[in-house]
């Protein structure tokens, strides 16, 4: 007769036929370590990341900075003005960054007669605040958790139009960017999302390759039918970084191609092209009502350059459609810049012109002097030595 064994003995009780005993690795673990089923997914989840590893991949950005090298940078979109402008600018200290602004205007379309500004910034927070002289509020706010992890706010409050609010989150991992966005966000009574959602994607699939995706839902107030689109991005840099090709196919049917080039230290060089399909009516030549519908598809080209030298920056553009345009922005003193830019539109017979000065002020001693190209102690400052 066989020896009972006490049930506190486990060790001591016989395996039965065709059963494999666990090792001591999945003894010592949890459950999930010692199940067979998560373990096999934790282990296919190893292998691709130490792949992904060899694989010496980079983080891509972001989507919102997808050809900014061009459209940011280079052309002239993001500092084109009209008639005269004036721009007071005081910082109080740098770390934390503390800085005010006043902006004086006249005869903009874009711009208000005034505008006052603030910002304030250290390592993880980033404010800022602007109030014009027909009450319109807007307001920026960024908070990072970690260097991974930032989470944007951004409100706008206007005279006769609605407000507008915008939540946002980024998360930069080693080798991917995702960023999720919601404007104006609210639930109806019957607990449909109402407002703008915006999901997107950015993933490295060689060093200089990224390939990405970007997914938009959209639904109004009411009981209208809801929209949604998806969009496919590419961004590819060369191994010397001296240029970058970055492409969108957007779900309204519009592609985007983009080309940046360094030319020089000193010069940058961007092309533009954007295709858009559409739809237009068919009218009877004799009636005049729409008989129909024909697909059509429109373009146009851009080209710009930028100039950047030790005191003046230079900027110019020319497209498709027959306009030119140049800005040109030059350091006067450490602490006055001019600021010049116009554009002529050949085929309407139309011209724009802007002028601009740009005041810099330093708020305490420290920074003034640092203004004027001096150290704390009143010696000239070490320019660092070119490479």
């Amino acid at each position: 007769m066989a020896t009972p064994v006490t049930l506190t003995d486990f060790s001591k009780i016989p395996s039965m036929p065709g059963v494999t005993p666990m090792t001591p690795d999945q003894s010592k673990g949890g459950f999930w370590s010692s199940n067979p089923l998560s373990s096999f997914f934790f282990e296919t989840y190893k292998t691709v990341a130490s792949h992904r590893q060899s694989l010496a991949l980079v983080n891509p950005g972001t989507v919102e900075n997808l050809n900014k090298e061009v459209s940011r940078d280079v052309f002239l979109s993001q500092y084109f003005f009209t008639g005269l402008r004036a721009d007071l600018n005081k910082a109080f200290s740098l770390n934390p960054a503390f800085q005010t602004s006043h902006t004086f205007s006249i005869g903009s379309n874009a711009l208000p007669n005034y505008a006052f500004s603030a910002l304030f910034a250290d390592d993880n927070l980033f404010v800022q605040g602007n109030l014009d002289n027909e009450f319109s509020l807007s307001g920026r706010v960024n908070y990072g958790w970690n260097k991974n992890n930032i989470s944007k706010v951004n409100l706008q409050l206007a005279k006769g139009q609605p407000a507008m609010c915008q939540l946002e989150q980024d998360y930069q991992g080693s080798d991917y960017s995702i960023n999720l966005k919601s404007l104006n966000p609210s639930v109806s009574p019957e607990g449909l999302f109402n407002g703008v959602a915006v999901g997107s994607l950015l993933q490295s699939i060689t060093p200089q390759l990224s390939l990405g995706l970007e997914v938009l839902y959209s639904r109004g107030q009411g009981s209208g039918a809801a929209d949604a689109g998806v969009s496919y991005l590419t961004r590819y840099v060369s191994k010397k970084q001296d240029w970058i090709f970055s492409g969108q196919m957007q779900a309204n049917g519009a592609l985007i191609a983009s080309f940046w080039r360094k030319v020089t230290p000193s010069v940058e060089a961007g092309i533009e092209t954007t295709l858009q399909a559409g739809m237009v009516p068919i009218t009877d030549p004799v009636v005049g009502t729409p008989i129909g519908i024909q697909p059509v598809v429109e373009g146009s080209t851009t080209i710009g350059a930028k100039y950047e030298y030790r005191q003046s920056v230079y900027r110019g553009s020319i497209d498709s459609t027959g306009k030119v345009a140049c800005f040109l922005e030059r350091k006067i003193l450490p602490t006055l810049s001019v600021l010049f830019c116009g554009e002529i539109d050949h085929f309407k017979q139309e011209s724009k012109l802007g002028c601009g000065l740009q005041f810099e002020t330093a708020g305490n001693e420290e920074l003034l002097m640092m203004q004027q190209g001096l150290d704390v102690n009143g010696n000239p400052l070490q320019l660092p030595p070119q490479v």
